[in-house]
């Protein structure tokens, strides 16, 4: 009753709540004044911030670490592709040299091999022994005059070091060969766009197969090549040298049988210009009624040349048949005296025990070897090189 008069009695739970949550606040307020507060939420939030810079720089420090990884996986296999390219260089080199020492095999029987029976037949060294040896070389198609220069130096070695030992000459002489052939040692070089080349030489010697097989060279290498069929006086050579063009996938620029030669080099030069060729190789008469004819006819070329396509390289390139002996050397020397030879391609090497000639063409006409084929493969013609050719030689 008296609960009832005054008020009082149990209040309703929902009340009692409301009452209790307004205490804490003002409790919280009371502990807590408004500024200390902002102080704690700026706290809250700088922390926050903190963490959130952190976990950036987590990810910037693993993405550079995935760069970092990237960059050294990208070394490594750049560094795994030029090892293997080196390797492929060195197999290639390889395969060449010996190429070159199998194609090179009759002509080291024909010197090197006779040189070495003449050094192991004697004790000491004496005059006979250098006889011996100057008979080796003239029988080789090394040359007379070519022989007696290898004889002069020898003996001034000889003298010199004061050589007694006969398997001591041995070095010296492949010494003094590579010294010969090393003079003007050059190799040809067809970089320059346009570059125009232009074989001569007789019929027979290897011109068209020398053409084809450098048509496959710089078309291997990426370059646009265009063959001109210049020799129009030799029957079949128009014939075979298309056959090579659609053997190499090349262009080729010919006229009838008989035709000017004249004319198919300017046609070739126009059609060179006109579809931005960078290497025109052109074939030229081999042959015709006389000598003096055959000169005139080339001399009427090399004007169109220089006339028509000043801008290009210009290559002469002489094409002689090692099998012939003293006859290359004949040969290079005409056509020395009407053209403007920059290189020697001594074909068949690997045809002849008399390989000296390449010693006699190279001292007595004074012109670089630039090419010699030893076989019939594409490979098989190959850059001169003096080192490579006497290592081959010697063995």
């Amino acid at each position: 009753m008296f609960k009832k008069l005054f008020g009082f009695g149990k209040k309703k739970k929902e009340e009692i709540q409301e009452e209790s949550v307004e205490e804490v606040q003002i409790v919280e307020e009371e502990v807590l004044p408004i500024d200390e507060a902002e102080q704690v939420a700026t706290i809250k939030e700088e922390k926050e911030t903190t963490e959130e810079l952190e976990r950036e720089e987590d990810i910037v420090e693993d993405v550079e670490t995935l760069e970092d990884i990237k960059d050294e996986i990208e070394e490594i296999e750049q560094a795994e592709e030029e090892v293997e390219e080196t390797q492929e260089q060195k197999t290639k080199k390889v395969s060449l040299f010996d190429r070159l020492k199998q194609g090179l095999s009759k002509a080291k029987q024909g010197i090197t091999d006779r040189v070495d029976e003449v050094l192991k037949s004697y004790t000491k060294v004496d005059e006979e022994l250098l006889e011996d040896l100057e008979e080796v070389l003239i029988t080789a198609d090394v040359g007379v005059n070519t022989t007696m220069d290898i004889i002069e130096k020898l003996e001034d070695v000889i003298r010199t070091k004061k050589i007694t030992d006969p398997q001591d000459v041995r070095e010296e002489l492949k010494t003094i060969i590579e010294d010969i052939l090393s003079k003007d040692d050059t190799k040809l070089d067809a970089s320059h766009s346009p570059t125009i080349i232009l074989m001569v030489g007789v019929n027979g010697v290897g011109k068209t197969t020398t053409i084809g097989k450098l048509a496959h060279r710089y078309k291997s290498e990426g370059k646009k090549v265009l063959l001109a069929a210049g020799d129009t006086f030799r029957a079949a050579a128009i014939d075979q040298l298309e056959v090579w063009a659609n053997r190499c996938n090349v262009d080729i620029i010919k006229h009838q049988e008989g035709a000017d030669p004249g004319a198919v080099i300017f046609d070739a030069i126009k059609a060179s210009k006109a579809r931005g060729v960078d290497v025109l190789i052109c074939d030229t008469a081999g042959r015709l009624h006389n000598k003096s004819n055959l000169m005139n006819e080339l001399g009427k070329v090399f004007k169109i040349v220089d006339r028509e396509y000043p801008e290009a390289k210009k290559e002469v390139l002489l094409v002689v048949d090692a099998t012939t002996g003293q006859n290359a050397v004949s040969q290079a020397k005409s056509f020395k005296e009407v053209c403007d030879i920059t290189g020697l391609v001594l074909t068949k090497l690997d045809g002849t025990a008399k390989g000296g000639v390449v010693l006699a063409v190279k001292s007595e006409v004074d012109v670089p070897v630039k090419l010699i084929g030893v076989g019939e493969q594409m490979e098989d013609l190959q850059d001169f090189n003096s080192k490579s050719f006497v290592d081959a030689l010697f063995g």
